[in-house]
Order: C-alpha cells, then sequence, then structure tokens
C-alpha cells in the first residue's frame, strides 16, 4: 500500500496524531478512536495494523498491553517527496510572515505614539 493510500483514511491520520504525542497502548487509541469515529474495537485494531504492516507504527508488548508509536521512517519519506512542492507555499508563507511582522510593528507604533504623555493609554487617565 503506497503512503498516501495508508495515510488518506482520517482514522489512521487520527492515529498518527495520537501516537506522534507518544507511545499508547491498543487499549487507549482504540477508546478514543472509537468515541470519534463509531468504529468498533476491531475496526481500530485493522487500522492499527495496517499503519504497522506499512511502517507507520511499531508495536511492542508489555505484559498483556500491546504498546504502539509512530515510526518516523515512511514520514520522513513522504516529506521528501514534499520537498519539491513545498515552493508553491513556502513563498506565500513567507509573505505572510513579513505582513504579520509589519502589521505587529505598526501596532507597537501605534501604542508607543497613543500612550505619548499628551495622550496616555488608558482614556481614564487625564494628565493635568
Amino acid at each position: 500500500m503506497h503512503a498516501f493510500d495508508v495515510l488518506g483514511d482520517p482514522v489512521r491520520r487520527r492515529i498518527l496524531e495520537l501516537l506522534a504525542d507518544g507511545e499508547r497502548s491498543a487499549g487507549e487509541v482504540g477508546e478514543i478512536v472509537q468515541e470519534e469515529f463509531g468504529i468498533s474495537q476491531p475496526g481500530v485494531s485493522q487500522h492499527l495494523r495496517v499503519l504497522r504492516e506499512n511502517g507507520f507504527a511499531t508495536v511492542r508488548a508489555e505484559g498483556a498491553r500491546r504498546l504502539y508509536a509512530v515510526d518516523p521512517a515512511p514520514l520522513r519519506e513522504i516529506d521528501v517527496w514534499l520537498e519539491r512542492y513545498r515552493r508553491f507555499w513556502s513563498q506565500g508563507l513567507d509573505a505572510l510572515g513579513t505582513e504579520l511582522a509589519r502589521g505587529r510593528r505598526d501596532r507597537r507604533a501605534k501604542d508607543l505614539a497613543s500612550a505619548s504623555p499628551d495622550n496616555p493609554l488608558d482614556p481614564e487617565q487625564e494628565t493635568s
């Protein structure tokens, strides 16, 4: 199965989001996913199996529990594949960052100008 086929499913993406926060038991993942998506425990197990078999998750036994974690290798491969497309959005994000910085600078300048002794920030304060 291709990486995008694996990640194309919203349940599997949600499971990866949960695992990105740290290792979780199959039961813990199951409870959350069952509540959010209304699927059965066997359905959640199937999604965990797909993630594991396609290299997106690892599992280890701890007593009777199965603990799942993200395996970052396939995510790195996707990141490498996406690299050639980043130029389509990085320039726009750079421009957005510039505009946000400009807006912060303008607000600071406006706040400093309004805080002058002739024009205090607090309209309740009056200068004598």
